[in-house]
């Protein structure tokens, strides 16, 4: 009428061809119907409504399309509101009200399915397979309700039986199948697909499959993709008179890459999300009873069934003291309870403690603390009243000296990184030789970042790679991070600080120097004697060196007689420029135990500085003569540096010379020549005896 409001436009009074008009009559698409739910005669011809409908009235209304929007923003682990019966639930809960559950009667007949018909399940992707036959069914429309409940939900009504399978899923949250029977055969296999094998979906595209995939198989060929789509083959059609329905549950990853593969749908998004076992069957009678009632069918007698599913409900023990400490709250032991009756959740309650039976339809909820979340939102979060913490406030030790390293590694002039944990896989057992599992991503965003990595330097050697494509070619970073690992059945993740240094390094006022091997050893002794570390660590030659280091400059880090790090310069074959690595498992680290740091006086009378070099082996290394002369020198030897390494002439082919600058000091007074000679003296008789060493003269 005059008036109305349509999408194309306003009607108004008017004359047409000088003829006075006062209202349009309309087809279904110019009323504003999703083109998705159009028939070619809702486009182009005049819509012709009913005896009963009234000329004038609100024909939005007559089509019962004048429905209200309610707007649900669910989180993705409760996969039981994606079906009216599972909201129903919920506002219950929030209202107080019972919830009426779907009818689910019909009638039965005919010889036991049983005696016909077999499922055979192959895998254990499938943990329940349910199967029953309704046979003499009409294809036709849908009732009404069906079809606008269906559009409302954004699924075009195809016909009834299609529509009923549609109808149940969204009612129950059970996804179903209907075979047409007679093109099926006598047995449905439940299998996984082979490499390379072809299956025509509905939608009429030939499919190659993966052994990836769960097929729905008769025996012959495969007829359908589980929890996806069926078969072209089997599909329901005008001529279909007998058909079987599916009512299954099939493992939700396998469901999910599936369905990314070939299309998303609304009955892989609740594969994907976990199934009630009990909705399974109660889908499936529901779907019989609908069938009966709107297509005419006969429910043959008995069901298929193969189900490996746990049948009993979960039961978790929770105090009402409990419930209050984590939310801050003052809820009385009656609201507590309260709250689990308005959920259907059946309780056995004593003065202190509840055990909750949860149903199996609240696959969200399995421990103690997910009980509390559901106090929280039924109560009310806006009832629970605001108080101020009441607990100590103290930094902890670990947190302290994490934070007191990343001080540290600043101050020797490194900058700080913070990088993705995520790593290409290629990469994650680069620059370690322990042995461990990749932590692979189900699905992850991309395949450049889709394993957590088990070292942090992969993650600053692509930091260092970044800043040299940017032509910055002086680098010195660091990085304190997580790596992540599985030995056998254990997942674990330690803490690490790791470093990178490459081109120029600031060593003093207008003062630079090339990074190299030492200068790296340096930043690691700094950072270990300011932990408390010193005289206790020391450089050994790994027995196994990762591929990616260099073979002649790479040292473990070893403290206590424990390996807890790696130290050195990376291979040619990695870069050409001359970078310098370092990585600490700081837990190793700091589950050794430091003596309280002790102030030192600064020596107030002169050092005595000895130079002595020792011709040995090229095998041999420099810590076990460093060793045998700190035990020499006794406690006037304060520190021991190697100033030269020597190999040319003079000197044997397989012979090295290792000169070392001694210093000695005595706190309490100045050291005299007559003193400081016999010490001198033995250092170099041990380090002959004992290292087999020859005075280099």
């Amino acid at each position: 009428m005059s008036g109305a409001k349509l999408p194309g436009g306003d009607i108004k009074a008017g004359a047409i061809r000088g003829v006075e008009s006062n209202g349009m009559m309309c087809s279904i698409a110019e009323l504003g119907l999703d083109n998705k739910f159009l028939k070619p005669e809702d486009k182009d011809g005049i819509a012709e409504l009913g005896d009963d409908a009234v000329p004038g009235e609100d024909p939005i209304k007559y089509l019962g399309w004048d429905d209200e929007i309610v707007d649900f923003d669910l989180t993705a682990n409760r996969g039981d509101l994606l079906s009216m019966l599972g909201m129903a639930y919920e506002l219950g809960a929030i209202y107080d009200k019972s919830v009426n559950v779907p009818d689910l009667s019909h009638r039965e007949s005919g010889d036991d399915i049983n005696n016909s018909f077999k499922v055979d399940v192959q895998t254990e992707n499938c943990k329940l397979f349910l199967a029953r036959k309704v046979e003499n069914v009409e294809i036709k429309e849908s009732p009404a309700f069906i079809k606008n409940r269906l559009m409302a939900c954004g699924i075009r009504p195809i016909n009834n039986v299609v529509d009923i399978s549609n109808y149940v899923m969204l009612e129950l949250g059970q996804p179903l199948h209907f075979y047409d029977a007679d093109n099926l055969g006598d047995t449905i296999i439940v299998r996984m697909a082979e490499n390379g094998e072809k299956l025509t979906t509905l939608d009429d595209i030939e499919r190659s499959l993966d052994d990836n995939d769960i097929v729905i198989a008769n025996k012959q060929r495969a007829v359908g993709l589980a929890g996806v789509m069926g078969g072209l083959d089997t599909e329901v059609v005008p001529e279909t008179r007998n058909v079987i329905i599916e009512s299954a549950i099939f493992d939700g990853v396998k469901v999910r890459k599936t369905s990314k593969k070939i299309v998303r749908s609304e009955a892989s998004n609740r594969f994907e999300k976990g199934l009630d076992a009990k909705r399974t069957y109660m889908a499936m009678e529901r779907a019989c009873q609908l069938l009966e009632k709107y297509a005419g069918g006969v429910v043959v007698t008995g069901m298929c069934q193969y189900d490996v599913t746990e049948s009993e409900d979960k039961k978790i023990k929770l105090s009402y003291q409990n419930v209050n400490d984590v939310l801050g709250s003052n809820i009385s032991k009656e609201e507590i309870l309260d709250v689990f009756r308005k959920l259907g959740f059946t309780c056995e309650a004593n003065d202190t403690d509840v055990v909750v039976c949860v149903p199996s339809r609240r696959l969200d909820i399995s421990i103690k603390e997910d009980l509390i979340e559901e106090v929280s939102r039924i109560y009310g979060v806006d009832n629970i009243e605001g108080t101020i913490p009441t607990m100590g406030e103290k930094m902890g030790d670990y947190d302290d000296t994490i934070r007191s390293i990343r001080h540290k590694m600043s101050e020797l002039g490194l900058n700080e990184t913070l990088t993705y944990i995520l790593i290409n896989d290629k990469n994650v057992h680069k620059y370690t030789t322990d042995k461990f599992e990749e932590l692979r991503l189900l699905d992850p965003i991309t395949e450049d970042r889709n394993t957590l990595r088990y070292s942090v330097i992969p993650s600053l050697v692509k930091t260092y790679e970044y800043n040299k494509a940017h032509y910055n070619k002086d680098i010195s970073i660091f990085e304190i991070g997580k790596g992540f690992f599985k030995k056998g059945e254990e997942y674990g993740e330690n803490q690490k600080v790791a470093a990178l240094m490459t081109g120029k390094y600031y060593v003093g006022v207008g003062n630079q120097a090339n990074v190299d091997f030492y200068i790296m050893k340096g930043i690691v002794e700094e950072l270990l004697d300011f932990l408390g570390y010193a005289n206790r660590y020391s450089f050994v030659i790994p027995k196994e060196i990762p591929a990616e280091f260099h073979p002649g400059q790479v040292s473990s880090i070893n403290v206590n007689g424990e390996d807890i790090g790696i130290m050195g310069k990376l291979h040619p074959s990695e870069t050409k420029d001359s970078v310098y690595v370092m990585e600490i498992n700081l837990d190793k680290l700091l589950a050794k135990r430091v003596g309280k740091m002790k102030y030192k006086e600064i020596a107030v009378y002169p050092n005595v500085n000895k130079d002595v070099a020792f011709v040995m082996d090229k095998s041999k290394t420099s810590k076990e003569i460093e060793m045998v002369i700190k035990k020499a020198g006794g406690s006037l030897l304060t520190n021991i540096e190697v100033f030269d390494v020597y190999t040319g002439e003079n000197i044997g082919e397989n012979e090295k010379s290792i000169a070392y600058s001694l210093t000695f000091n005595n706190p309490k007074k100045t050291l005299t020549e007559e003193e400081i000679t016999p010490i001198f003296e033995k250092i170099i008789d041990m380090a002959q005896n004992k290292c087999g060493v020859k005075l280099r003269k």
